[in-house]
């Protein structure tokens, strides 16, 4: 007979246990259930993002596209082109500036991987009702003479109820670890991302993330990480 415990789902357990799940890539793309050809096609889409304008270090080593949706009962609903903004609170390199970046292609959006990652995030993170959505898409560069960053703000919370991350590429680089930390910043642990699809599911509200810089392993080559971040907050 199957106990109550058989049934847990581990990504629900760990999240509500721990406050994060992590996913290889082959877990992620077997919950997803899409095709070669649908990620082929969706992981493309990262070499045509805008550049991040908004970097107050000066860097040039971030792009990005954005979008916003709504959530409810499991669909979600484009909502109209807006600025991302997070207080200073959470991002003090970056916050309390309404900031545009290009939005994501419609065509991102349609594609069966991306509409199973919502539904994937819709069903592990607990939400009542209606919540705000937000989906970017980062490249984060490392050039010559310019390391990339890919949490500039360093160990920190996003400021919204759940966040999923999902790697969607790395090349030619070396280091990017992520870090997760308890709100008063004591360390909890650091792994890599390192394979296409490798993903974790955050309580934002519990957990502190970041990621370390990378570096170029042939420095005469491109070199990038290729990230897709999607938030989740209810409403007031």
């Amino acid at each position: 007979m199957m106990t109550d415990s058989a049934l847990i789902d581990p990504v629900t357990d760990a999240l509500a246990t721990i406050g994060y799940a992590r996913l290889s890539g082959s877990q992620t793309f077997a919950q997803l259930g899409v095709d070669a050809a649908d990620w082929r096609n969706f992981a493309d889409s990262w070499n045509d993002l805008g550049p991040d304008l908004y970097m107050a270090d000066g860097g040039r080593y971030r792009r990005r596209r954005h979008a916003t949706f709504r959530c409810q009962d499991g669909g979600f609903t484009r909502q109209p082109h807006q600025p991302h903004y997070q207080s200073r609170d959470y991002n003090r390199l970056n916050g309390d500036v309404q900031r545009w970046f290009d939005p994501v292609e419609q065509a991102t959006v349609d594609n069966p991987v991306c509409r199973a990652i919502f539904a994937f995030c819709a069903a592990h993170f607990p939400m009542t009702g209606p919540a705000h959505v937000e989906m970017h898409q980062f490249r984060i560069e490392a050039k010559p003479g310019e390391v990339g960053r890919p949490t500039p703000e360093g160990l920190h919370r996003d400021g919204v109820d759940h966040v999923f991350v999902m790697l969607i590429e790395r090349r030619n680089v070396r280091e990017g670890v992520t870090r997760i930390g308890a709100p008063n910043g004591t360390a909890l642990g650091e792994f890599m991302l390192a394979e296409a699809g490798d993903a974790m599911l955050i309580d934002d509200r519990r957990i502190l993330h970041g990621v370390t810089e990378i570096h170029a392993v042939d420095a005469a080559q491109p070199a990038w990480r290729d990230a897709l971040v999607v938030t989740f907050v209810a409403p007031p």
